[in-house]
């Protein structure tokens, strides 16, 4: 049979597709299958359950690592739950920006990963952090992020810091766009870090002016003795090879929100060491039992946090 000489009216046959699953090379297949035996045997050593169901080999399965991603995918306003960051006016004294309701699936791999270090924890965690951080900042250029620094007991007894691991795994992977990490903060504070130089603090944070310090957790204590609590426990001391922040501007980065008393804290060291606090961004905001849960509010920016 005679073949037309027009190639459209007579395409030549398509090549035989290669399966996407195969290798280029045997030694590929042989690493690929020897991981796999790998893990089988990690997983009949050290059993792994998802930290929220219970599901066998995976600290979080993927069902329960799209609702953590539900519930963190639009970032939103989360000052006005917490007393200690409100003026008495209702006037905003920090704007803080979370990634998600400390609830569900959010709260039990918050607690999770600060517990344990879960390295596929520390993953979607530092995803959802990143989106705050970014809605928090909006077009601002060269702002460092701070994070609120550990107790030396948690330190201890965990054996890391979890925002401090957080924005470390964003810095590199290159996600925090124009943020800088910069660890200005330490926990412990004396009287003679109390008085400032260089200018009086603005009216705002002068009401956060420690009486004096009480060392301990904070946890199950209510707001007034969380403030109590926390004042004057923070100072300024950056670490080796850490920008400066004088005259910068300043996110800071906790990992949950409650009354606000560690931000305020952190707020009132950041200023005394020179930096111009712009907001702060947590990963989860706790709400009081007889609010509603509203949606969302999108589009969130932190940049009128500026003018603090």
């Amino acid at each position: 049979m005679r073949r037309s000489p027009d190639p459209d009216l007579e395409p030549p046959p398509p090549p035989s597709a290669k399966h996407r699953g195969d290798y280029a090379r045997w030694w590929l297949r042989a690493a690929d299958r020897a991981a796999d035996a790998c893990r089988e045997l990690l997983a009949l050593a050290a059993p792994v359950e998802c930290v929220c169901c219970g599901s066998e080999d995976f600290s979080l399965c993927g069902p329960c690592e799209r609702s953590l991603r539900l519930l963190t995918q639009t970032p939103f306003r989360a000052e006005g739950q917490a007393p200690a960051l409100m003026d008495v006016d209702g006037s905003v004294i920090l704007p803080v920006v979370a990634a998600g309701v400390y609830r569900e699936e959010l709260a039990q791999v918050v607690l999770s990963f600060k517990k344990y270090g879960q390295g596929q924890l520390e993953s979607v965690l530092s995803k959802a952090l990143g989106r705050a951080i970014n809605g928090a900042a909006g077009t601002m250029d060269g702002f460092c992020l701070i994070p609120v620094p550990t107790t030396n007991s948690a330190f201890r007894r965990r054996g890391f810091s979890p925002v401090h691991l957080l924005l470390r795994n964003l810095h590199r992977s290159g996600r925090l766009g124009a943020g800088i990490p910069a660890d200005a903060l330490r926990k412990g504070g004396a009287l003679a870090q109390w008085h400032w130089s260089g200018g009086a603090l603005p009216e705002r944070l002068q009401a956060l002016v420690p009486a004096h310090a009480m060392a301990g957790g904070q946890k199950g204590l209510g707001r007034g003795a969380r403030a109590k609590r926390v004042r004057g426990s923070m100072r300024a001391g950056p670490a080796l090879l850490s920008p400066a922040i004088r005259g910068r501007p300043c996110i800071i980065v906790d990992d949950v929100l409650t009354t606000g008393a560690t931000l305020a804290e952190a707020a009132r060291a950041v200023h005394q060491a020179g930096g111009v606090v712009a907001g702060a961004v947590v990963l989860a905001a706790t709400r009081p039992p007889d609010v509603v849960d509203t949606a969302a509010v999108p589009g969130v920016t932190a940049a009128a946090g500026g003018r603090h």
